[in-house]
């Protein structure tokens, strides 16, 4: 967290209270003096020109008086999380607050803003009411925000203005801040100096670093070391220390600082060092920090020692005696001397002389070569030639004292001549060297061999020396004479060069060889081999163009052009895939689709360059794994389903069929209920909706649901679909009876009615659809002294006279109506009695009463209504309707005949205690006047439900 901040006044004012000084800068516009100036231009001017000055001048003199420009320091560590209280400024201030003890006058609230949002403005957040100054979401890095490493780092939008002089490690940030109302108005220039804490360890720029010392260093030798540790910390969070993991006991680190600051590690011999002992140290260098804990880093060290001439060329012995036959030919090896210098390169080249003490007649006999040290016979041994020679050589290095051996030679003379080999090569032959092919036949010939004595005194023998498939022998008839040739096929690519002699020896065991190099020339009998027959590859699928598969590898035992493959695809691989011809390195240029095809198999071709050109095929299988690249989807975007209602819960409403063409994990479906998932479950595994309980038609008709279909991948695909359940209605609702309301309710029906007239009506609905809310009416019981005087509309439910009504029709009318659905398989219906009174007037209320109270002696009609095909909300035709009506009412016939029985039976068991209750739902209709009944309100009663 920052610390307070510090702020120093410019003029006027005391100590601000904060942690460190304040200063402030009064600021006063040009042409305004002290209040007696004002004085003075009164007394100069008018009354109308000292109005006009004071109302010019007022406000700025005000403005003046309270501008300040003030400047605030804050310093808080990097990296600190959002929320961190770097300062308050209307504390630091000394701004009044409202929560001061002294009473004020009501004051304006304070507002603090910042001037603009530059680089700065991002790492902080300014609360506008309270002023303190927070850390904002953007973290401070204080090495990526300050990339110099000296001097003043300013960010922010007043950095051009910066005044101060922070230290050579300082960071600021430069904030200018707006403070108002004008009473307080003032800019302050906030600066927040960023510390430095140990985020960084040490880092070397390179992992490796070399140093070579000479041997021949002496103690105390300081190295610098070319790349040193970096540390973007500052202070003692940069790299304070080295040292080495192991110092093997001869050397040391030491550090040094320049005037920059920056340290150097120093490599300090400690103890001799010797090339020719151990050639090169390797070890580990760490540098570490100050901070707390420190930090480390490394890189690996390597020391070579190099090497200095402290080394001269030694012999390992002194003398080499050899012998040397008299009759040896010229070229002939005598000897090979050889020095060792234990220096490297320059320091260890040797030449070899014979020394001065050498007489001119053994130089001449043998010679020296100065490089190798071997020493061959350079003139023919005569009788005259000494039998003893003295050589002495020199083995001479770069600035030493030349090494000494002695080689005694000692000449044995031989009287008699050896035998001579003279070849005659039927193979091509160059320089001694005969050439076959290897695919050459058995028996082939390669020289004769003409063996001679030349004393012609000895017999001579002659056999074959070395290993191969080569024989000679005699070829007759003729004497000494012999032929070479081969005992089997020649296989280059088993042996390529054959050494042999041809040795021949006379009576007295005097040997002659001669020596014959037999090279095998390649020719293209191999084809090449694929180091698998079988490639089996995988790829995911939609890779990325140009992928590559793998790399081909054949080899070609032959050399040359004809050990040298090429790679071809086969005649049946896809043109989207490629094989380098020369690399073998197996691409495809498409993305593959799993989906599309999961396997490939095709052949490839390896072919050498040989004449005539030789091939071999391997096959390649290519799998294309899966990813999860593919929606579940579902067979219809919209289903439907048809259900009766009052299924029974847990039923299966219908299968959500869904499919994934990913394979595997990818390819496994869940399926959810996105909506109405308290009534509606879906089973994962078979995609079988189910409904949790009975489902109602008359409170719900149909259900859209939302199934959302999420596959096994990750991250894991979904799709949805809509589903619409429409529920089948069944004849479950008998017709409820709105109209009349009760049974115990009556009409006043006038003798004048004439006939046809309506008198009144049954209204009832039914919850059901379709031919299940298809309503008939029908008078299934008449009282009264005419009572087929009135008849019933079976569709309408409308009452109307049938007859004028004469004297002795005077009395009470009661009609039991039944209303009744044609549902299926069974229908539906309920019953209202309907009490109509012909009378001119009501005289006597409590009269029809008593007698609407009385059980009603009606005998139930069997006579079937007439079926209405129109339900209670909609109209029909009834041409349209007829068949259907007709065939209706054949099949309920004797379901109606049983439910009317039922009902009558149920009437006469309940009629005293329905009669009872009708009491209390009788209404009570007016006597003193006519009263329409269609104007009463039709509230839902159920009357009666047989």
């Amino acid at each position: 967290m920052g610390s307070r901040g510090e702020e120093r006044r410019r003029a006027g004012g005391g100590a601000g209270g904060l942690l460190g000084r304040s200063r402030r800068r009064q600021q006063r516009r040009p042409g305004m003096g002290p209040p007696g100036s004002r004085g003075s231009s009164t007394a100069r001017g008018s009354l109308q020109h000292l109005l006009l000055f004071l109302l010019f001048v007022g406000p700025f003199n005000c403005f003046a008086s309270y501008s300040r420009a003030t400047e605030l320091f804050y310093s808080l560590n990097e990296g600190l999380p959002a929320g961190v209280l770097i300062g308050s400024l209307a504390r630091d201030l000394r701004l009044p607050t409202t929560g001061g003890q002294r009473p004020v006058a009501p004051q304006p609230p304070l507002s603090f803003t910042l001037a603009s949002r530059g680089l700065g403005g991002q790492y902080v957040q300014l609360d506008n009411r309270s002023g303190e100054l927070l850390t904002s979401a953007v973290e401070i890095d204080r090495e990526a925000l300050c990339v110099e490493s000296s001097g003043a780092t300013v960010f922010g939008e007043a950095a051009a203005a910066s005044s101060s002089s922070p230290s050579s490690e300082s960071c600021l940030l430069l904030l200018d801040v707006l403070v108002l109302p004008q009473e307080y108005f003032r800019l302050v220039k906030v600066k927040i100096a960023i510390r430095d804490v140990n985020d960084n360890a040490p880092r070397f720029p390179v992992p490796h670093i070399r140093l070579s010392v000479p041997e021949n260093a002496p103690v105390n030798t300081r190295l610098a070391i070319e790349h040193p540790a970096l540390d973007p910390d500052v202070g003692t969070n940069g790299v304070q220390t080295y040292r080495l993991r192991d110092n093997y006991g001869v050397f040391t680190l030491d550090v040094e600082e320049n005037e920059s600051g920056e340290r150097t590690p120093y490599l300090i011999v400690m103890g001799p060092l010797d090339r020719e002992t151990r050639e090169e140290y390797v070890t580990v260098i760490i540098a570490e920090d100050g901070g707390t804990p420190p930090l480390v880093g490394s890189a690996t060290l390597t020391i070579g020692i190099s090497d200095i001439n402290d080394n001269c060329p030694q012999f390992s012995d002194s003398q080499l005696n050899v012998t040397l036959y008299g009759n040896s030919s010229l070229g002939t090896h005598v000897a090979t001397v050889h020095a060792v210098d234990m220096d490297l390169g320059s320091n260890a080249q040797i030449t070899y002389s014979y020394s001065q003490k050498v007489p001119q007649p053994s130089r001449h006999l043998f010679h020296l070569d100065e490089s190798t040290g071997t020493i061959t016979l350079s003139s023919k041994v005569d009788g005259d030639t000494p039998r003893l020679h003295r050589l002495i050589i020199l083995g001479n290095g770069p600035g030493c004292i030349p090494a000494v051996i002695t080689v005694l030679v000692t000449i044995i003379k031989v009287m008699m001549r050896p035998p001579e080999v003279v070849p005659r090569f039927i193979a091509n032959e160059a320089e001694g060297v005969v050439y076959l092919k290897e695919l050459e036949p058995i028996n082939t010939p390669i020289a004769f061999f003409t063996i001679k004595d030349p004393d012609e005194k000895y017999k001579v023998n002659c056999y074959l020396d070395g290993d191969g498939p080569f024989r000679l022998s005699p070829y007759k008839p003729y004497n000494n004479e012999y032929l070479l040739e081969t005992t089997k096929p020649l296989d280059y690519e088993t042996q390529q060069l054959y050494e042999i002699s041809v040795v021949a020896w006379n009576s007295e065991g005097f040997h002659v060889n001669k020596i014959i190099k037999v090279q095998v020339l390649d020719d293209n009998d191999n084809s090449p081999v694929f180091s698998q027959q079988l490639i089996e590859l995988s790829i995911e699928e939609n890779n990325v163009p140009n992928a590559f598969l793998t790399k081909l590898h054949a080899t070609d035992a032959d050399s040359g052009e004809r050990g040298q493959v090429s790679y071809f695809l086969g005649p049946d691989a896809p043109s989207y895939f490629s094989l380098d011809k020369t690399t073998g390195v197996l691409t495809v240029s498409t993305q593959l689709d799993r989906e599309e095809k999961e396997k490939y198999r095709y052949t490839v071709k390896a072919v050498d360059s040989g004449f005539p050109p030789r091939e071999s095929i391997a096959t390649v299988t290519i799998t294309v794994l899966d990813k999860n690249d593919n929606s579940p989807r579902f067979i219809n975007k919209d289903f439907s389903f048809f259900v009766p209602e009052n299924f029974p819960g847990f039923g299966e409403i219908g299968v959500i069929s869904v499919t994934d063409a990913d394979a595997g994990q990818n390819g496994w479906v869940a399926l959810s209920v996105l909506n109405g998932s308290d009534i509606f479950v879906i089973d994962t595994g078979k995609g079988v909706l189910r409904a949790k309980v009975s489902l109602d038609r008359e409170q719900q008709s149909s259900y859209v649901l939302w199934i959302e279909a999420v596959d096994g991948g990750d991250p894991a695909l979904s799709s949805t679909a809509k589903i619409t359940i429409l529920l089948l209605d069944i004849n479950d609702n008998p017709p409820l009876v709105l109209f009349p309301q009760s049974n115990m309710s009556y009409l006043l029906v006038l003798p004048s009615t004439l006939p046809g007239s309506p008198i009144t009506e049954v209204y009832a609905v039914d919850k059901d659809t379709g031919m299940n809310a298809v309503i008939a009416y029908s008078i299934i019981g008449r009282r009264g002294p005419r009572p087929e005087s009135f008849r019933i509309d079976p569709k309408t439910g409308n009452i109307t006279l049938e007859e004028s009504l004469m004297q002795n029709d005077y009395g009470l009318y009661r009609l039991l109506v039944k209303v009744s659905d044609h549902g299926y398989p069974e229908p539906l219906h309920s019953t209202v009695m309907v009490n109509l009174f012909v009378n001119d007037t009501v005289s006597n209320e409590s009269y029809i009463e008593s007698l609407l109270r009385k059980e009603p002696d009606i005998s139930i009609e069997e006579k079937q209504p007439q079926i209405s095909m129109e339900p209670t909300h909609k109209k029909m035709e009834s041409a349209s309707c007829m068949p259907t009506l007709v065939a209706l009412s054949i099949i309920s016939l004797g379901s109606i005949a049983l439910v009317t029985g039922m009902g009558i039976y149920i009437c006469l068991r309940k009629g005293k205690k329905q009669h009872r209750a009708d009491e209390n739902l009788e209404v009570q209709i007016p006597l003193n006047g006519r009263i329409n009944l269609h104007m009463l309100e039709k509230k839902p009663m159920e009357i009666s439900n047989i």
